[in-house]
């Protein structure tokens, strides 16, 4: 379908967008099954930063007519292109200079439905039966392609308005979607110059150990730097001072640098949880430090800071 809609596809791409530059909303527009349709591809849109909504054809006739302006666009849905309720709004709006995106199936003889021919331009699935035909009658194939072509066209148009994935979290604060789509320096507990100490790699491992004792509460991982740049030289955990102690505990004495974990995975201080949720996921590391663009840490996201958002399950 997507081959084959082509430059049509384009077309309609090209109607959003200068709606959308020119100040305009996306009024999408369906009935029954159709109309349920309608309304997810007008969220999507919403949510990508398209400004949209759904209107019922018939309440349409009843006053929501208000809702429609010179610089709005309209996306017409109907499977048959004949759905009187949706063909009457799109012949009022077609008199009033409205584009027009209509969504049909296409007749099988090749003619222009009447939705069709009030279209700017005009969509077809051209699909040959519904999944379930003959034991069922009801829109199943017909619904999953036009919201194909609803999520294409809502992706495309955004790409082209150059739509950023922090725009896209500005618009999903709650739940886990939002919390994927936050920085990682919003969650992050421990923090370099508040209360995350960074240590010379020169010291011993006691000596280490004191000084991040020091700062009271602290993660699962010690933050080491070269004393020459202040950049991140590599890290010690929990982990690695249980097995040095089971190995021989006058190892305390040896320098830290020996038995650090040199140039451990990092995460910029631009990054989103979800990169670090995928770091976690990959490599089973429950500590990352977090540099900035010089290679100097500015903190470490622990793995209980995910937890506390229930993105990690404990």
């Amino acid at each position: 379908m997507a081959d084959r809609l082509g430059d049509e596809l384009l077309k309609a791409v090209d109607l959003i967008c200068a709606c959308c530059d020119g100040g305009g909303t996306v009024l999408i527009t369906g009935l029954g099954k159709s109309g349920h349709i309608a309304a997810k591809i007008s969220a999507t849109m919403a949510s990508l930063g398209i400004p949209s909504y759904c209107v019922h054809p018939t309440e349409a006739a009843h006053g929501d007519l208000g809702r429609f302006r010179a610089s709005d666009c309209v996306i017409a849905i109907s499977f048959s292109g004949e759905t009187a309720e949706v063909v009457n709004l799109a012949a009022i709006l077609r008199q009033d200079g409205l584009p027009i995106i209509s969504i049909t199936n296409g007749k099988a003889n090749g003619e222009a439905s009447t939705l069709e021919q009030l279209a700017t331009v005009a969509l077809t699935l051209q699909i040959n039966g519904e999944a379930g035909e003959g034991a069922f009658v009801a829109p199943t194939t017909s619904t999953t392609a036009t919201l194909a072509i609803g999520d294409a066209l809502s992706l495309a148009a955004a790409r082209r308005r150059n739509f950023t994935s922090e725009d896209f979290a500005k618009r999903h604060p709650g739940g886990s979607l939002g919390g994927l789509l936050r920085p990682i320096t919003d969650i992050m507990r421990f923090v370099v110059g508040k209360n995350l100490p960074v240590i010379s790699q020169n010291k011993s491992v006691a000596e280490a150990l004191a000084e991040a004792q020091a700062a009271g509460r602290r993660p699962g991982a010690m933050v080491l730097v070269d004393p020459t740049n202040g950049t991140l030289a590599g890290i010690f955990t929990d982990g690695d001072l249980r097995r040095l102690v089971l190995r021989d505990a006058k190892e305390l004495s040896r320098p830290i640098a020996d038995v650090m974990t040199r140039k451990p995975r990092t995460l910029r201080d631009t990054a989103l949880t979800q990169e670090a949720l995928l770091l976690i996921r990959e490599f089973r590391q429950d500590e990352i430090p977090v540099v900035d663009a010089a290679g100097k840490p500015v903190g470490i996201l622990d793995v209980q800071d995910l937890i506390a958002l229930k993105l990690v399950k404990d």
